[in-house]
């Protein structure tokens, strides 16, 4: 029950732009399954989701990629230590790295798949990596800055 729960779950914050527990545990309960706000936030935790602006410039949740599990793991952290700071020039994002790190930086969000990511280019302390739209733009970087600051 719980994982089939947890799918439905992924599956309403990837079509809809939901802000608040109290609105996936409603459209949790119209798709048939008993929870409550506790049961939703435990789900939220164990699945690993956080929030980013959307385009209506409301707050939703996302699912940052985790099915590697450790792995993926050690890319965040190879993210942390090097990341300075992100900024979009249209469908172009820049990330500025400490000196010398952005290298590693730019394979450790190869290695994360972002799927709005076309390619990427590094120097020593910038990457620039083009993105489909301008509207994903905005949604990797907040993306990113979240992954930064967990």
């Amino acid at each position: 029950m719980k994982s089939t729960r947890q799918r439905k779950l992924i599956e309403l914050i990837e079509t809809n732009e939901i802000g608040t527990q109290e609105e996936l545990a409603a459209l949790l309960c119209k798709g048939g399954f008993e929870v409550t706000q506790a049961t939703v936030s435990r789900d939220i935790r164990e699945l690993g989701l956080t929030k980013v602006q959307g385009s209506s410039g409301n707050q939703k949740y996302i699912m940052i990629n985790t099915q590697r599990g450790d792995l993926n793991d050690k890319f965040i952290r190879v993210l942390k230590d090097g990341f300075v700071s992100v900024d979009m020039a249209q469908n172009i994002l820049v990330i500025k790295t400490v000196s010398g790190m952005a290298m590693a930086v730019a394979a450790a969000i190869d290695a994360l798949d972002f799927s709005e990511i076309v390619g990427s280019i590094a120097g020593d302390d910038t990457i620039m990596a083009a993105v489909r739209t301008v509207g994903e733009t905005r949604t990797l970087m907040e993306k990113i800055k979240a992954m930064v600051l967990q």
